[in-house]
């Protein structure tokens, strides 16, 4: 050792973790990017409550990107006629629901000024216009051609959505799988536009009455539903807690991108998912 000088040496036993690696990062930050991922926050107000507006967005896009997958999955295990699959990938998407739902308490301290100091950065800018969160709604069979234009600039982003668009949804493929196990869908169910958005219908309703009450034969189905519902329900409390954060941070005035902001909002609240699984209860 030089005189004037002192080197810590940091001892490598059996056990301890490695603490040397390479000079660019560590395989940690390599594997999931995690240096490009914080620099991607770039809050430009001046104002502290930015931050978190920013990084719960982004949250928010990377857990709708998570559910997407899972429901792809459980899609795709749908049309294979594996049940316990596709429960177990929507089941694991119950999960990054309620990381959705509870997402929103970070944003539960933004009061209206602090919310107003930054919003004129936002311009144009709303949640509508994510592109992640269309394909969602379009795989749970809310389809609307319409919500394609504010993508018309993204050729990638346009395609995707297009293609979302055109696919059977997520309930669309239950009521197949219910149809090949004998249950009495009706045809206009099994080859209808896909791009329309679903409509309910009464024999639709009959068949899951037929699931709920015929025991033992159909448990897998009954097990396939009470599932569906899980995933119904943290899809309204996700538009509630949406609806009720917009409320609080900023009142009734309009959408940064000129909606009517929480009417708009409203409207999703009070829209059912997999309505005949709703419906059927009040027979049953």
């Amino acid at each position: 050792m030089a005189h004037g000088r002192h080197t810590t040496i940091v001892a490598e036993t059996a056990g301890d973790p490695r603490l040397s690696f390479g000079p660019a990062e560590t395989p940690y930050s390599a594997y999931a990017h995690i240096d490009a991922l914080h620099r991607l926050q770039e809050p430009s107000s001046g104002v502290s409550a930015e931050m978190s507006f920013i990084v719960t967005t982004q949250v928010m896009e990377l857990l709708f990107g998570l559910l997407e997958h899972e429901w792809t999955q459980a899609r795709q295990e749908l049309r294979a006629d594996d049940v316990p699959g596709a429960a177990a990938a929507l089941r694991r998407g119950l999960h990054a629901q309620d990381v959705l739902v509870a997402s929103w308490d970070l944003l539960a301290t933004l009061t209206p000024v602090e919310f107003n100091a930054f919003r004129d950065r936002l311009g144009e800018a709303s949640g509508f216009q994510s592109a992640a969160y269309r394909r969602l709604e379009f795989m749970i069979g809310n389809k609307s051609a319409a919500m394609l234009r504010p993508h018309a600039g993204v050729p990638e982003a346009h395609a995707e959505l297009s293609a979302a668009l055109r696919t059977p949804s997520l309930y669309d493929e239950v009521l197949a799988l219910l149809h090949r196990r004998g249950l009495p869908i009706p045809q206009a169910r099994l080859d209808r536009d896909w791009a329309s958005p679903y409509e309910p219908h009464e024999d639709v309703e009959t068949a899951w009455h037929t699931v709920y009450v015929s025991g033992a034969e159909h448990r897998d189905l009954v097990e396939l539903a009470e599932l569906l519902l899980d995933v119904a329900e943290r899809i309204t409390r996700w538009r509630q807690r949406h609806y009720a954060s917009v409320k609080r941070a900023m009142g009734a005035k309009p959408g940064t991108a000129g909606s009517s902001g929480l009417g708009w909002l409203r409207r999703a609240v009070d829209q059912d998912v997999f309505p005949e699984l709703w419906s059927a209860r009040t027979g049953i």
